[in-house]
């Protein structure tokens, strides 16, 4: 089975990515059981969501469903198994030198494919991704054949890149594609009407090697469910408080503008975020977060997917694409991740040094000063 144009990812619910009040493990899989009866059939975990609890909640949810009635996506690269987790930095990832070398990394892909799967109670996903990979998950040769190789063995029908968790990584992803587009079925990437940018640069080269994308916050920090208010204030904890001071307010004035098009077509201002996403080139799926905020008007989570399973088939026109991505042009927001000018040497797992062969990308790109 293929990605589902409404996806649910298991970051939802607060319980392994902190947004809002953080559900039960009852709650949690009742959450991923309504998402199923609702229609959406696609759902998207992480090996490094709780060292593999998320994969368990998932596959207790799933338990007893048909197999062939929906799309399971993993992701792999962080190594929960060797590796340390290294506070900000995250787990180490499959390709630190302090691991392992090149000769060693497709054992390892095929080993955590194999205990991820274990933990999900299945014997094959439909999409295994390479999830938040360093440079040399990019890079490496000896990577993108591990990767493929679980496909010859059975343990997976397609392969993707995952790139994150921040925004960013566009020459790098474009230099990936260039290189190993032949084998690589999916990328995903962070895309909504509030973020355009940087994404809408890597679309097109997605498109051109006949790679697939699903895109994840297309909600924009919960935004668009419409349940945040100017003056919100975020629990101790919550991702969001990250964020630069007043985005909610930015973001409303904004959505203000773009609601006479969800109201042309009577959809939520959910729907229509989602809908400009899957209008664009390449773009097949999309995941938002599912959260339950913590004031006392807030939209209960389950209405929320429901919503979501709601989410209409037809694409927005050029002049309404173009409308929202204008009023919601992000151009220059934050420093990206990736490969950078900024740094001299490789100090952290998402930020490295620019190289020539990704300045000769941005010139034939047309991509500007990097």
């Amino acid at each position: 089975m293929n990605l589902t144009r409404a996806a649910y990812g298991t970051w939802s619910a607060g319980r392994f990515m902190h947004f809002g009040e953080t559900l039960t493990e009852e709650h949690f899989i009742e959450c991923v059981q309504l998402a199923y009866e609702n229609n959406i059939r696609t759902f998207v975990t992480a090996d490094a969501y709780g060292a593999l609890k998320a994969d368990a909640l998932l596959a207790k949810a799933l338990r007893g469903i048909d197999r062939d009635t929906y799309c399971l996506v993993g992701m792999i690269g962080h190594d929960i198994y060797e590796g340390e987790r290294r506070g900000s930095k995250g787990w180490q990832r499959y390709t630190d030198p302090e691991l392992r070398g090149e000769d060693g990394y497709a054992e390892f892909l095929k080993m955590a494919t194999e205990k991820t799967l274990e933990a999900n109670e299945t014997d094959h996903f439909d999409l295994c991704m390479l999830h938040n990979p360093d440079e040399l998950g990019y890079i490496s040769e000896a990577s993108w054949n591990g990767m493929n190789d679980l496909k010859a063995q059975g343990l997976t029908q397609q392969i993707g890149i995952a790139p994150g968790p921040a925004n960013g990584f566009t020459l790098d992803l474009i230099k990936c594609f260039e290189d190993y587009g032949s084998i690589i079925d999916w990328a995903m990437l962070i895309l909504s009407p509030m973020e355009p940018w940087p994404s809408q640069f890597v679309l097109p080269v997605a498109e051109s090697q006949n790679i697939d994308v699903i895109t994840r916050v297309v909600d924009h920090g919960g935004l668009f469910h419409d349940d945040l208010k100017p003056g919100h204030a975020f629990k101790p904890g919550d991702h969001r408080n990250y964020r630069p001071e007043g985005w909610i307010e930015r973001g409303h004035t904004k959505m203000e503008q773009m609601r006479p098009i969800a109201e042309k077509y009577n959809v939520s201002m959910m729907h229509l975020a989602a809908l400009w996403n899957l209008s664009q080139p390449a773009v097949k799926s999309t995941i938002p977060t599912f959260l339950q905020e913590s004031h006392t008007a807030a939209i209960p989570i389950e209405e929320k997917i429901k919503d979501f399973g709601k989410l209409p088939d037809f694409k927005l026109t050029a002049e309404e694409m173009e409308t929202i991505r204008s009023i919601g042009d992000n151009t220059g927001c934050m420093m990206l991740k990736g490969a950078s000018s900024r740094h001299q040497i490789s100090e952290r797992p998402d930020e490295w040094p620019m190289r020539k062969d990704l300045l000769t990308i941005a010139e034939k790109y047309g991509l500007g000063d990097w």
